[in-house]
């Protein structure tokens, strides 16, 4: 079992990479943007959000199975399951809604799963609308820290 100033340090850690997350997301999502969602795509489109879809993924793994988990332990609550992290997380005031991060968590899931084209383009639409949760959040990440650190 690790002690707190152990946590800690791992809690600086998990927030660099966070950053380094961050901003390689809002790029691909800056670009994608400018793409927009459409019926077609060039191969180069497709490959923008082909980034994009993998840092949301990354960005929110890290926020959900990293940084909640690590809070957690540093608040000496069990892990629980991810929908437990979740709760908790919006109660610290984290995540707007622990409804919206179960959509995210799906929708994470899908993108790693599946391959029929219409329905990846589909995932676009979605992966576009639950980025600035995602943005929101480590911000509130963030700010919560430096009460900690």
């Amino acid at each position: 079992m690790k002690n707190n100033s152990d946590l800690l340090a791992l809690l600086n850690e998990e927030l660099s990479i966070l950053d380094n997350s961050v901003n390689v997301l809002n790029y691909s999502y800056n670009k994608c943007l400018t793409i927009g969602i459409k019926e077609k795509y060039q191969p180069a489109e497709l490959e923008s959000f082909e980034s994009l879809t993998g840092r949301f993924s990354r960005l929110s793994d890290i926020i959900i199975q990293k940084i909640f988990r690590l809070l957690d332990s540093l608040e000496l609550e069990s892990s629980g399951t991810i929908i437990d992290r979740l709760n908790r997380a919006e109660k610290r005031g984290l995540i707007a809604s622990a409804e919206t991060y179960k959509q995210i968590r799906f929708l994470r899931n899908s993108i790693a799963h599946e391959y029929v084209q219409e329905v990846i383009e589909d995932i676009f639409a979605e992966v576009l609308k639950y980025v600035p949760d995602l943005l929101y959040t480590v911000e509130r990440i963030k700010t919560y820290a430096k009460k900690l650190i």
